[in-house]
């Protein structure tokens, strides 16, 4: 899904208010579902970065599409603000401070691999977003992650770790994997 840059501004400023609430303890307020244009209406799935002073201070997202993209902005922008775990909830007097990104994911497709080898070489560094699945343990690195594991056997063994499975988990055959594209914008 292409946007265009007012529904990307419009994403943007949803998220940004969801962070102001969250901060602040307030209710997220209702999202007028007519008054937004059609493609944000649509269900999507979505992932909230929140950057303060170049670095990560929160990222939540949707691998599957289950709500309207607005909502699901909307909703992941407040939990990078107050429920990823790597770190304290956003303060009121941090808000201003922090960058929003957003990325909007395609739908998840399955891919077959024989080995580790093959693995990597069917990866695209920089395009594809990664998800490792292997029954209850769940992992995924946006495509941005790339920019700081560019190396695909390094990216693979860190994505299992932020699993709970072994580094070298591919090796057993037993881990499923699915790549995504993002369309990625953020404030300026």
């Amino acid at each position: 899904m292409i946007l265009s840059k007012d529904e990307q501004a419009q994403l943007l400023d949803l998220a940004r208010e969801a962070v102001r609430c969250a901060a602040r303890e307030k209710e997220l307020p209702d999202l007028d579902m007519e008054t937004l244009p059609a493609r944000l209406r649509r269900t999507g799935a979505s992932f909230v970065t929140l950057n303060k002073g170049g670095r990560l201070r929160g990222c939540i997202g949707s691998l599957e599409a289950r709500r309207p993209l607005a909502a699901d902005v909307q909703q992941n922008a407040m939990g990078a603000a107050v429920r990823d775990p790597r770190f304290p909830r956003v303060r009121p007097e941090e808000v201003e401070a922090i960058t929003v990104e957003i990325s909007v994911l395609s739908s998840p497709e399955p891919l077959t691999y024989d080995g580790l080898d093959d693995l990597c070489d069917k990866l695209r560094p920089g395009v594809d977003g990664v998800v490792i699945e292997r029954g209850w343990q769940r992992a995924t690195f946006l495509p941005q992650v790339w920019q700081k594991l560019p190396e695909a056997r390094q990216f693979l063994h860190r994505l299992c770790l932020k699993a709970g499975m072994a580094s070298g988990a591919f090796a057993s055959g037993e881990v499923d994997v699915y790549t995504y594209q993002v369309e990625k914008f953020r404030e300026e």
